[in-house]
């Protein structure tokens, strides 16, 4: 039954801490978790960009995205391991819809443990994050799909 209570909490604090992002107010969408004893999977769907930034030119709006889903794996990291206490490892896969918006593209992927830390002078999120255990392909600001040898690695 704790395992249980502890996904149903993870999903309530999504739905309360995460229901808007910091540089976009679309939703977050959970794709899955998976939790076995000490360890535990989840899969979302990045935000899209914020309805506001239509008119700035594309690739602030772009920066603006992989900004928001840089925060939002290091947010969801520390809301998986505070709302699952016997979780102490985590894999997590951060995807958001291809261009064709028929696929979908992994752009972050991490293994993340309990208790690491990242110093408070850090303070680009890239970096905060690749410290954290994320891995992700940033290009002049904008994340990437990752490479399919990446993905394979990953699942």
């Amino acid at each position: 039954m704790r395992v249980l209570w502890g996904i149903s909490d993870l999903g309530r604090a999504m739905r309360r801490e995460m229901r808007f992002g910091e540089l976009s107010r679309a939703p977050l969408r959970l794709l899955r978790v998976e939790w076995r004893g000490e360890v535990a999977e989840c899969d979302w769907l990045a935000r899209c960009g914020d309805a506001w930034d239509q008119d700035l030119p594309p690739h602030v709006s772009a920066n603006n995205s992989s900004e928001q889903a840089l925060r939002d794996a290091i947010a969801m990291r520390e809301l998986l391991f505070n709302a699952l206490p016997g979780v102490d490892r985590a894999t997590l896969h951060v995807f958001r819809l291809s261009a064709d918006e028929e696929g979908r593209d992994l752009i972050i992927t991490g293994s993340v443990a309990r208790g690491e830390e990242v110093p408070p002078r850090v303070s680009s999120t890239a970096m905060r994050a690749k410290l954290l255990g994320f891995q992700f392909w940033l290009q002049d600001g904008v994340l990437e799909a990752l490479p399919f040898e990446e993905c394979a690695m990953n699942f």
